[in-house]
């Protein structure tokens, strides 16, 4: 179990970081990093950081998919946390 939660912390602040060094990027004229790893990386357990990322950097905020996209995989995924505890 910690090293689950180990993963997900992992994957939570490398989200996190990604939205925004694509912030970044794209202040800078840079390549940008996909949307599809953005959004990825939400589904695989950083929907947390995906969210704090949206909010903390001002990013993605108002493009649809990542509006309502990223919460929807981060109610999903706190349905299943709790399915799972509960049926232990």
């Amino acid at each position: 179990m910690r090293v689950i939660l180990s993963v997900i912390l992992i994957v939570n602040v490398l989200a996190f970081l990604l939205y925004g060094i694509d912030k970044w990027k794209a202040k800078h004229s840079r390549w940008r990093i996909p949307e599809s790893v953005l959004l990825g990386m939400a589904a695989v357990g950083g929907s947390v950081g995906a969210w704090l990322g949206m909010h903390v950097w001002h990013h993605k905020t108002q493009h649809k998919k990542f509006r309502y996209g990223v919460p929807a995989i981060l109610v999903a995924q706190i349905v299943m946390l709790v399915w799972i505890f509960l049926s232990r």
